[in-house]
This record gives structure tokens, sequence and C-alpha cells, in this order.
């Protein structure tokens, strides 16, 4: 299978928005779930944290994870975005082709000053 499901977790749902929206407008997911009410918690720099977070599942192609990647890097608030991609064991298969179809492995154009 080459499609796979990416979670990121965002601070707010302007943000988790900004980030979904771009990622489909620029190919680089056919589609990104926003799941808002998540509660976050975690280890950070020796403390355990807890935040409310708004979760992203972008669907997308192996080839495409690279690109995707910087992309989030670029958009995301924080110092270490959560980027966790897995890989579907299955699917209905045009479901599956569908990703294909609306995902582009190349980067795509964009402004730098975002």
């Amino acid at each position: 299978m080459d499609a796979l499901a990416c979670l990121c977790a965002c601070p707010d749902a302007a943000v988790a928005a900004r980030i979904a929206r771009t990622l489909v407008d620029e190919r680089l997911a056919a589609c990104v779930n926003v799941l808002p009410g998540v509660r976050s918690v975690y280890r950070w720099r020796d403390a355990v944290e807890e935040a409310d977070e708004v979760l992203l599942v972008a669907k997308t192609t192996r080839a495409a994870l690279p690109a995707l990647q910087a992309r989030l890097l670029a958009l995301h608030p924080y110092e270490l975005p959560e980027l966790f991609a897995v890989e579907a064991a299955g699917g209905l298969p045009a479901y599956l082709g569908w990703i294909a179809d609306n995902v582009e492995a190349a980067p795509p154009a964009h402004d730098s000053g975002e």
C-alpha cells in the first residue's frame, strides 16, 4: 500500500484549518480531517505538560511524505511539530486510488513568507 495517514497536533482551530487547507490546496494531501477537542499529555523539556489541541489526520502517499513534512515544518508554530505517518494496511481500492490521484509528490511552489 502506498497510502499513509499522517497525524499532527495543532495548538488551535485556526492553525489547524490553515495547515489542512494548505496541504490539500498544494496537493500534498488528498484529504485532511480536523478533529477538535483533543487533550494531549506529553513530556517536554523534562516536564509533563498538558494542552488542548486540534488533531489533523492527513491522507497522503509515501512519495509525497517528504514534501508534506517540509511544508508542515514551514507552517507549524511548534518548535517540534508532531508528524506521525501510519501505513494503510488496507482499504477500499477506489478510495486508495482517489488518494493517489489527488496527491502530487513534487513539492509545490509557494511563498516562503509563511
